[in-house]
């Protein structure tokens, strides 16, 4: 693709030309022509050869990708089709139920979808406005649907938007749903002879206040003094957090006001993550002013939660392992039965929670679509901040649930004179101190993830952070507890654990680092307190030496 003459540039503008003439939409119909004729003119080919270097792939976490024209981009051509293929592929009669966040474009992709679901005759319900990931995942099963789709990019950066689907069971796609659908979405057209509706509902707010007063309804009588500082990070929690916590007895919480109102450019923060590094620095800046005594946050689609808590030295951010064991304690400790599960890059701390209170654990692969399908679920947690604290109504991961159970305890904790520092020294007491930490390395050239993961199948290391390599699972194989997935879990000495694999949401390679490390029994150390302080600083110096490892072992 060197010059404008050769037949591949000829070939690529032919393709673009015939995409912006069936294009719906007259903003990237401009957009694609006015790059068509940069091309035209000599101008470099790079970003129209991306923007057609195949389709944005369907897969079981839907789509995701920048907006943009083009096949390889999201746009109101690619959405028309993917609803297109999802209602072949759906039951010819039944209900479906479109959700959206306040991302660029959401709200016109959700009415697209139920134009099409319309006008391939099944009944649908619009949500009212900009709502929570997790009032979807709710409506699918509370309304009896057939399936369930929610326009979000959860929390990608602001140029991404993306497309996730439900069933009817109330839970994310797998496979082989995800390629069923892709074949239909394969098959479809000419966007012209996409039947479309106009006969869709927009629900109205009952639908949300059942959903909220559920989520209320999971706290119980108790102690409510607490100081909270929350943020949704220009997404849409905000008013779904507030209400759940009225109804629940808390006094309102102290919002971060430059984070109060969706926002789809994020203006403060360079990704809308709480997990990203300056993310958070205004919610733990306002705690710092207020001496408050926790920190909560959302993601911008509410599915997933952050927390904060003061230390003598500063504000710590905790682990999403650490809520998680955290949440299965609290809710053990009121009596709830059943099985608990996580997913294998997860600390493997729940299951000593689990087998200590005579409950049935499962470990299953990355992501909610796993996790809400485990039978029996009782409470379920993956180590990015997703929590999965009713399942009888959410089969996925909530944010709105997981804040106010977390507020619940601290209150709790409050009471008593303890925080949640002091349950997770008792956790570690009892088990050891389970440390994990994350090599997290995002990429332009995905090709990197792929040597770098080839690099580690035929060179595997014999020793990671001074630590014995004792066993290699490559998931890739699958097992009899695990359906095939891209990754590799190094098994090392003293119940250590590095688990690799790409990212199915982002252009990233991340490695996940998990130590155990005694705490000394009161006999030996009958100050307890610095014998835990100990086993946490032996375990950081661990997990430093095994990410340094594990990077260099993958050329990262």
């Amino acid at each position: 693709m060197s010059t404008a003459a050769s037949p591949e540039i000829a070939d690529l503008l032919d393709r673009a030309r015939a995409w912006a003439a069936a294009d719906p939409d007259a903003t990237t119909r401009a957009e694609l022509e006015a790059i068509v004729r940069e091309v035209e003119a000599g101008g470099d080919p790079t970003d129209l050869a991306d923007r057609f270097d195949g389709t944005l792939e369907f897969g079981t976490a839907g789509l995701r990708g920048a907006l943009g024209a083009g096949p390889n981009r999201m746009n109101r051509a690619v959405v028309l089709r993917a609803a297109a293929g999802l209602a072949a592929y759906l039951p010819s009669r039944g209900a479906v139920v479109v959700g959206y966040d306040a991302r660029h474009l959401s709200d016109t992709f959700a009415e697209d979808t139920a134009a099409v679901m319309s006008g391939a005759g099944l009944d649908v319900w619009l949500l009212p406005r900009p709502l929570p990931t997790p009032v979807l995942a709710y409506a699918v099963r509370e309304l009896g649907c057939v399936a369930g789709v929610m326009v979000t990019a959860s929390h990608n950066p602001p140029q991404d938007n993306g497309y996730k689907v439900y069933l009817g069971d109330g839970s994310q796609i797998v496979s082989p749903a995800d390629a069923e659908i892709a074949a239909r979405i394969a098959e479809v057209g000419d966007l012209a002879s996409v039947p479309r509706g106009t006969g869709w509902k927009v629900l109205g707010e009952d639908l949300l206040d059942r959903y909220l007063d559920t989520v209320a309804g999971l706290a119980e009588d108790g102690p409510r003094d607490l100081d909270v500082v929350y943020t949704p990070l220009h997404g849409v929690g905000g008013t779904a957090v507030a209400q759940v916590l009225e109804t629940a007895g808390f006094e309102p919480a102290q919002v971060v006001p430059e984070q109060e109102e969706p926002d789809p450019d994020f203006s403060t923060v360079a990704f809308p993550n709480p997990e990203e590094p300056g993310a958070m620095d205004l919610a733990l800046a306002l705690a710092q002013e207020r001496g408050a005594d926790l920190v909560v946050a959302n993601d911008p689609d509410a599915d997933r939660c952050a927390a904060a808590v003061p230390t003598p030295t500063g504000w710590r951010m905790l682990r999403g392992d650490e809520v998680g064991a955290l949440l299965a304690t609290h809710l053990l400790r009121r009596g709830r039965t059943g099985v608990l599960a996580t997913t294998i890059v997860s600390s493997s701390l729940l299951s000593k929670i689990a087998a200590a209170a005579g409950q049935p654990y499962e470990e299953t692969l990355t992501g909610f679509k796993w996790i809400g399908r485990v039978e029996g679920l009782a409470f379920g947690y993956e180590e990015a901040l997703g929590y999965c604290c009713d399942p009888e109504h959410v089969k996925d991961k909530d944010g709105v649930s997981a804040l106010l159970l977390l507020c619940e305890l601290a209150a709790s904790l409050k009471a008593e004179g303890r925080t949640l520092l002091d349950l997770l020294d008792d956790l570690a007491r009892e088990h050891g101190l389970h440390a994990t930490d994350q090599v997290s390395v995002r990429v332009s050239d995905l090709s990197l993830i792929s040597d770098a993961m080839q690099r580690l199948r035929t060179s595997p290391p014999t020793s990671l952070g001074g630590l014995s390599v004792l066993a290699i699972d490559d998931l890739a194989l699958g097992s009899d507890a695990l359906p095939p997935t891209d990754g590799l879990r190094f098994r090392l000495d003293s119940g250590a654990r590095v688990v690799v694999r790409p990212s199915g949401t982002e252009p990233k390679i991340k490695c996940y680092l998990e130590v155990v490390v005694p705490v000394e029994p009161a006999s030996e150390n009958p100050d307890q307190v610095d014998a835990v302080e100990a086993a946490r600083i032996s375990a950081a110096t661990r997990l430093d030496a095994l990410g340094a490892d594990i990077r260099r072992a993958a050329g990262l």
